[in-house]
């Protein structure tokens, strides 16, 4: 079973993610993955550099994440395209992860299930959710950025209604991490008994 655990930024998908992975769950981080993909001497930066020419890297031979941001993020065909090369890449990388596994299930961490449209790729969708204040409080103490810097960060996120829509589950983080830790037992227990008897 592989469960995509999405939330807001702030909303605390990382502090989950933790605490999944101490219950011998195995916990895959999308971005990671990612980054994976497309690094130095693999198949997929062979597919990059092909679609976006040799400007795209640094003089390391790696990808300029920068220039690479910049430009999907002003014409929307790279950015399909860059996706088209990696979420096939990501999806294999999750299967190989898998395969070497003995966990019960596998949690993907990914910021952006809704923006992306990739629901299909997760048996359930577990979300963790807090107000938008903590999600201000929290992202503002943590990466020590501005809130006006982590509000536009917010609105450039899909709604948290949005989010909540695509939700099988949904846990909600606006107490203390021992709180957090109690209700990832409890959704851990819920998942092993659905397994149990799938």
């Amino acid at each position: 079973m592989i469960i995509g655990l999405t939330g807001g930024i702030g909303s605390g998908k990382s502090s989950a993610a933790n605490f999944f992975s101490a219950l011998n769950v195995l916990v895959l981080e999308a971005d990671e993955l990612a980054k994976e993909a497309i690094s130095k001497g693999t198949n997929g930066l062979i597919q990059v550099v092909d679609y976006f020419g040799e400007s795209i890297l640094n003089e390391y031979g790696e990808i300029d994440r920068d220039l690479m941001r910049e430009r999907i993020f002003s014409d929307h065909t790279m950015k399909s395209k860059l996706e088209s090369i990696i979420h096939p890449l990501v999806g294999n990388k999750i299967l190989e992860k898998m395969a070497e596994s003995t966990a019960l299930y596998t949690i993907v961490e990914v910021p952006l299930i809704f923006e992306t449209n990739s629901m299909k790729n997760y048996d359930r969708i577990l979300v963790i959710d807090c107000h938008q204040s903590l999600q201000l409080e929290r992202s503002t103490r943590r990466d020590k950025n501005s809130q006006e810097l982590i509000q536009k960060i917010i609105d450039s996120q899909c709604t948290r209604e949005e989010r909540l829509s695509i939700a099988n589950d949904v846990i909600a983080n606006n107490g203390s991490l021992e709180e957090l830790e109690s209700k990832i037992k409890e959704t851990h227990y819920f998942y092993s008994e659905l397994i149990k008897h799938d």
